[in-house]
């Protein structure tokens, strides 16, 4: 078969693969870029063809950190020591979350075995069930949060009393994680509501992309965000807040032509005998920096409504 012989039949191949595949030079400047890329980062061609990988476009992150454009990668590895490498990272989509992914990085060698580059393909990994598939289901039960998609202040309260209850009766350690997004009224304030909608959905893309099967995301208030976190103690529990502590720090959008970075409070709580709703919240909320305990012991975060059970802080609907 000659057609197969010719070399434009095969980029035509490689470019329309909807696993993700680019190339660099020896400089580490990108020369290739496919379909599958453009799907899975967001970044098309044209905004990436010529622009050096250390650029920090895809910005990589690992369980440990954010700064993996340097010579760790898996690319620059590859490059310069002649060999195959893999990992598992989180790369950040062009829309400001992350992306859990796995990389497999090859030297490119010319006809005479010298190194001229290396290609790297790109295939997300499904660490959570389909989130489409999931909102679906919720929404027709009308269980999911119109502004984020995840699950609603209802669905959250009644999964983590579920939580408590099985505690009490079997105590496999769980915990929780409630995500705040600070300052939210005066980002809306200054931004407008589009941007602070951008904003709660990419918080809670970076946050879900982080979790384990099996992990619990619902939107608990106007700025705050519940993760339960089963079969998980102290240890895995702190584990956890600081990788989505990282994955947030190096999260962003950008809206009109301006970097809008990220900034939360992470705070966490491990379940105890004899916990109410209200209780493993009060202690969560101890944990926020800056916060502060009244006469009572009730703690207050300055500036911020505190995480609570009653049902006069979960209004949603501004997005």
């Amino acid at each position: 078969m000659p057609g197969f012989q010719e070399p434009a039949i095969y980029r035509s191949i490689l470019e329309s693969l909807q696993t993700g595949v680019y190339v660099v030079n020896e400089k580490r400047e990108i020369v290739f870029w496919n379909d599958g890329a453009e799907r899975i980062t967001g970044y098309l061609r044209h905004e990436t063809v010529g622009h050096l990988c250390t650029e920090n476009i895809l910005m990589h992150c690992d369980q440990k950190s954010c700064d993996l454009c340097g010579e760790v990668c898996p690319l620059a590895s590859a490059l310069h020591e002649s060999r195959p490498r893999e990992g598992r990272v989180f790369l950040r989509h062009k829309a400001g979350h992350r992306v859990p992914v796995h990389v497999w990085a090859v030297p490119v060698r010319d006809q005479r075995g010298s190194i001229i580059g290396a290609a790297e393909s790109i295939e997300e990994v499904t660490a959570i069930p389909d989130p489409d598939r999931r909102e679906n289901m919720l929404a027709a039960y009308g269980c999911t949060d119109p502004v984020t998609g995840v699950a609603n202040h209802a669905v959250a309260q009644a999964h983590l009393r579920e939580s408590l209850a099985t505690f009490f009766e079997v105590p496999i350690p769980f915990g929780i994680l409630c995500v705040q997004l600070d300052e939210l009224d005066t980002f809306r304030a200054r931004y407008g509501q589009k941007a602070a909608t951008a904003m709660l959905r990419l918080v809670a893309q970076t946050v879900e992309s982080s979790l384990r099967p099996g992990d619990f995301l619902g939107r608990w208030s106007d700025h705050q965000f519940l993760v339960i976190l089963l079969n998980c103690d102290g240890a895995a529990l702190s584990a956890l807040r600081g990788r989505v502590s990282r994955m947030e720090s190096s999260g962003g959008i950008q809206w009109w032509g301006q970097d809008l970075p990220m900034q939360v409070s992470l705070a966490q709580a491990s379940a105890q005998a004899g916990d109410t709703v209200a209780s493993i919240l009060q202690r969560a909320q101890q944990s926020l920096p800056g916060s502060t305990a009244d006469a009572s012991g009730k703690p207050v975060q300055a500036g911020e409504r505190a995480f609570s059970a009653t049902a006069d802080n979960h209004d949603t609907s501004k997005g």
